[in-house]
């Protein structure tokens, strides 16, 4: 279809936060076309274990593109056990030069419990000031949120909850149907 005429699918806010020792990642439910809540309740944050060390990822854009690339993460991650950074690294190498990799559409945060890290098909590999990182429709509006909230004594999870709330709030593309994965190191 061009491009003019397909209204484009739209929604996804995931935010990952980092405190004392915790990383928290949280994604809303909503898919929605154009003006069209399409699902309320999808899962866009998952628990994988690849090579036997637990991680947490997060996705934002066309879930086909990200499955692929969290098949692609697990599958250096496996090749260098216990490494998220340099698994990071390899996969947005090859997202930035491999033919069939550069069509996907989606970002990642992925932790370790360790650090958080934001990938993207641009081939960046962004560890993100201040603990916090955002990404999808209402990712700018949850990371405000949450930076904001780095000032309290809140524990991350609830930081994650208060964010997303304000986000959901705000963008029309985020609803309250909470995942919420928590990883320590």
């Amino acid at each position: 279809m061009a491009e003019n005429t397909f209204p484009g699918w739209h929604g996804t806010t995931i935010l990952g936060v980092k405190r004392g020792g915790k990383v928290v990642i949280a994604g809303d439910g909503q898919v929605s076309l154009g003006q069209t809540v399409i699902k309320g309740t999808a899962r866009k944050v998952r628990r994988l274990s690849p090579g036997g060390f637990d991680i947490v990822a997060g996705f934002a854009g066309s879930t086909a593109d990200a499955f692929t690339l969290l098949e692609r993460l697990e599958a250096k991650l496996e090749a260098t056990p216990g490494q998220l950074q340099r698994a990071c690294v390899e996969l947005a190498k090859d997202w930035r030069t491999d033919k069939y990799l550069q069509k996907l559409e989606a970002m990642l945060i992925v932790s370790d419990g360790d650090a958080i890290y934001v990938v993207t098909g641009a081939g960046d590999v962004l560890e993100p000031e201040h603990d916090v990182a955002a990404i999808g429709s209402g990712g700018n509006y949850a990371l405000a949120a949450a930076r904001g909230l780095m000032e309290t004594d809140l524990d991350p999870e609830q930081i994650a909850r208060k964010a997303m709330a304000i986000a959901a709030d705000i963008c029309v593309y985020t609803n309250g149907n909470l995942t919420v994965e928590t990883i320590s190191k």
